[in-house]
């Protein structure tokens, strides 16, 4: 059963959303909010697993509040939800560790699996603004959004977690590494935590910029300045 948290400012979205999603096989509805501190206070309450998350709320608004749960509650996976694809919230929101991204107005079908995608470890953006985010994403690459893990942690990479850090960089889901490199996803998901760890990163996106600032794509494998053990 998916625990999910309904947020949204709109009494008549948050209540239809609730009477929807309640209706749905494997999704319970813990609570539906209207502001950001509403959120933060269920979220103590009810533990959810993921947050439908609008962007524009009153008191707190949907990146300040994505920002405080996930350094709270990085387990609980967010997603936005908003009517403006705005490049601002787009970067903030992702930056701050949303796991996707969606324009009100999509099926709820296509909700559905957004739910159960985000859910699964995997992200989920919305077509429409799809461009964009690729775009953002370059830019938070660039030098202004430099990120320093240090050359010694660097150095204590293994091979595996660099085939690892090598997959996400492009995108790949703990699924499609699992398969890639003949892991379980349960083991993929150590090898993440173990290399956010080292690199002291705080979460997917942050590692995926790292990567892709660090080249390690371009690199390839054969770099044996790093720890040879697998």
């Amino acid at each position: 059963m998916i625990k999910v948290l309904i947020a949204d400012d709109q009494e008549l979205i948050r209540h239809s959303l609730q009477i929807v999603l309640s209706n749905k096989q494997n999704i319970e509805v813990t609570d539906a909010v209207a502001d950001g501190q509403e959120v933060i206070r269920s979220v103590r309450k009810n533990k959810p697993d993921v947050i439908l998350m609008d962007i524009r709320m009153p008191k707190m608004d949907g990146v300040q509040c994505t920002k405080i749960i996930k350094e709270n509650y990085p387990e609980i996976k967010i997603i936005i939800l908003t009517t403006f694809d705005d490049d601002e919230y787009i970067y903030d929101a992702l930056k701050y560790g949303a796991s996707g991204y969606l324009l009100k107005g999509v099926s709820m079908d296509e909700l559905v699996n957004a739910i159960q995608t985000v859910y699964s470890g995997r992200a989920m953006i919305n077509p429409d603004i799809a461009t964009k985010v690729v775009r953002l994403f370059s830019q938070m690459a660039k030098a202004d959004f430099f990120i320093d893990t240090g050359q010694k942690a660097e150095q204590e990479l293994t091979k595996t977690e660099l085939k690892i850090i090598e997959q996400i960089e492009y995108g790949l889901s703990n699924k499609e590494i699992a398969d890639a490199l003949n892991l379980s996803e349960g083991t993929v998901r150590n090898y993440i935590s173990t290399i956010l760890n080292k690199l002291k990163l705080r979460d997917r996106t942050q590692l995926a910029i790292w990567a892709i600032q660090a080249k390690i794509g371009k690199k390839g494998l054969n770099m044996e300045r790093h720890n040879e053990n697998e």
